[in-house]
């Protein structure tokens, strides 16, 4: 499973886990390293590290011909930004940077007030949604929920395609960084969409934190 920014491979998703801080494989990096140096067939996984990210907005702008060029690099941007402004302002640091599942506990324990799957991708719905792009929309993704293992994040499609044919956006599995991919070849997550999930997210101010459990 590999890690590529615009300009090139950068590293191994080696630390790839369960969202929840006590998951039985938070630690299992030997399993998990297998997984990313052999990545199940037709799977893959990409990081964007600057918010100028040649290879996802080329990923987003290939979602259709009607995509704009100037939408796919906003969205880009937003993603990126927005990911490294909320890992400051949560103080996302040391190994939770790597190891988010780590941020989880902090924030159950009360030392951080952010940094939870569901917070990442509720800020960043909503200025994706403010910008009001007009070739692009925005789903909420989610998997396993309910569970120990649960993620959310968000996926990008053209106007009018379905959930499925979308690009995922991870804000939080590769903290500060946005992890990314074509919704249906994730390695570690099988995603689906949840209309509810946004719907509750969009209609709460930008600073308040949905009443969620995680």
């Amino acid at each position: 499973m590999e890690m590529v920014d615009g300009s090139g491979i950068i590293s191994l998703n080696m630390f790839s886990r369960p969202s929840s801080p006590l998951a039985p494989g938070m630690f299992a990096i030997v399993p998990l390293l297998l997984l990313a140096l052999f990545p199940p067939p037709g799977k893959e996984l990409f990081v964007a590290t600057s918010a100028n990210n040649s290879a996802l907005v080329i990923r987003i702008k290939a979602l259709s011909p009607t995509v704009s060029v100037d939408d796919a690099q906003r969205v880009t941007y937003c993603a990126v930004t927005t990911g490294k402004e909320l890992a400051r302002k949560w103080r996302v640091v040391g190994v939770a940077s790597w190891l988010p599942g780590l941020q989880n506990l902090y924030v159950k324990l009360g030392w951080r007030k952010g940094g939870l799957c569901f917070q990442y991708s509720t800020e960043l719905l909503i200025r994706l949604d403010a910008l009001k792009l007009q070739t692009l929309e925005f789903h909420w993704a989610e998997s396993q929920p309910d569970t120990v293992s649960e993620n959310n994040a968000l996926v990008v499609t053209a106007r009018g395609q379905p959930f499925e044919k979308g690009i995922l956006l991870d804000s939080w599995r590769c903290q500060p960084h946005v992890a990314w991919t074509q919704v249906t070849t994730d390695p570690e997550y099988h995603w689906k969409e949840n209309k509810s999930a946004a719907a509750l997210a969009l209609g709460r101010a930008n600073n308040e934190i949905p009443e969620k459990h995680r």
